[in-house]
């Protein structure tokens, strides 16, 4: 049972700060063009080039590729010939459920039982107060959710979903955040929230500190939350510094925010954060919102179920936008399904055969375009890195909008602005 939200009440003011244990600085930045960045992070399971985008691999495993792609001795996933994936995304309510922490522990971490031998994110099981919160009770000590696997309980407090990420071995933690939608109309309730986020942070400090060989291998970021009003998010910033933790997260946005308050809201984020701390914007997937936030808003890395989910539905993310194998327009096109694009499906199937090939077969066709979708959003984030590299980010960019939306005239005005 959670003990009753009167045993923590206390303002985070009135509390001593909680510093994150000193350690070694995990960030680099290469080159910084506008207010663009690329850098390398370095995580026990290897380097990642940033900015970097992080494929969702709810249980643990990327739903659609096949195991025979992992390449162990680069600890890489590879996809096309130039593409791969150095950094999943797994979400610890989920796999707290199953395969749970017990048989975790046996296995030493999921690296040893999804036999991944490259980084590993764990989202702390924050988002899912949100996603899940009809399952969910909610007070200061922390969380219960029904599970929504069977009749079992899960509780999850700062000290469990952190005892859990530990289990998991993940190269880089989350704290367990209160998460509020982000159209939450209360000020007081997101303040509230806000505030809880920064007592369960220090609580999630103290769980990472009592485990030595977590502290040595595992990097525990911070998530600034607020909603969209900027004097929560200014106090949130500020109170999350104070703590010194390897990263931070920029959370409680996508969740169906004008374009121009959560542009807003990022740029305020990160002209507060440290610059030599890499920023994470969670829940960020969509080809145009990833040009925006990489190459305008000095965002280092992003994460999104959409472009593997969408997959499974027909849908292809291409240089020229999006194409639905689902309906007929594609069904005497003999052109490649993008042209920039060197992943297997591409070199071996046109427009109209991957639309038969999705009409017979839905589980085949899904699974084909899973590793386009995963090539083309490589690849992307690869060209942004190598724009910035090369002080070419204007041309990028452009040539980027001009292709996807075909003409100028096209491209929403909050994308210009």
């Amino acid at each position: 049972q959670l003990r009753a939200d009167s045993s923590c009440t206390d303002s985070v003011e009135n509390r001593e700060v909680n510093e994150g244990p000193t350690a070694p600085r995990i960030f680099k930045i290469i080159k910084t063009q506008y207010n663009a960045r690329c850098g390398v992070i370095e995580l026990k399971h290897g380097s990642v080039q940033t900015p970097a985008f992080m494929p969702v691999g709810t249980q643990g495993a990327l739903k659609g590729l096949l195991t025979h792609q992992v390449k162990n001795s680069l600890n890489m996933l590879t996809i096309g010939e130039k593409e791969y994936c150095d950094l999943i995304l797994g979400n610890t309510y989920h796999i707290g459920l199953r395969p749970g922490k017990e048989l975790l522990t046996l296995f030493e971490g999921l690296h040893e039982y999804s036999d991944w031998k490259s980084n590993i994110l764990t989202d702390s099981g924050g988002f899912q107060l949100v996603s899940l919160r009809k399952l969910a009770q909610v007070n200061e000590e922390g969380a219960v959710f029904a599970s929504s696997h069977d009749a079992r309980e899960l509780v999850l407090t700062p000290e469990d979903s952190i005892a859990i990420q530990q289990a998991i071995g993940s190269d880089i933690m989350m704290q367990l955040d209160d998460v509020l939608h982000i159209k939450t109309p209360s000020y007081a309730e997101m303040e509230n929230s806000m505030l809880r986020s920064i007592r369960w942070l220090d609580r999630c400090i103290e769980q990472w500190k009592r485990v030595p060989s977590s502290l040595e291998s595992q990097n525990l970021f911070a998530i600034v939350q607020g909603g969209s009003n900027e004097a929560l998010r200014k106090a949130s910033v500020e109170a999350l510094i104070q703590r010194d933790c390897p990263g931070y997260a920029i959370g409680g946005l996508s969740g169906g925010e004008e374009k121009k308050d959560f542009c807003e809201t990022v740029r305020l984020c990160t002209a507060l954060l440290p610059e030599d701390k890499p920023r994470y914007l969670m829940g960020v997937g969509y080809p145009v919102d990833l040009v925006v936030t990489f190459c305008a808003n000095k965002v280092d890395m992003c994460d999104c179920v959409y472009p593997l989910r969408t997959s499974r539905f027909g849908i292809a993310l291409t240089s020229r936008g999006e194409i639905d194998f689902a309906k007929s327009a594609v069904s005497a096109d003999f052109s490649k399904i993008d042209g920039q694009c060197d992943c297997v499906t591409c070199q071996r199937y046109t427009k109209m055969s991957m639309y038969l090939a999705f009409r017979s077969d839905r589980t085949t066709g899904g699974q084909l375009l899973s590793i386009h979708n995963m090539s083309y959003m490589m690849r992307l984030t690869r060209q942004i890195r190598e724009a910035i590299t090369a002080e070419q980010l204007d041309f990028f960019v452009r040539d980027f909008m001009l292709n996807y939306f075909h003409s100028k005239e096209c491209i929403p005005e909050w994308v210009i602005d």
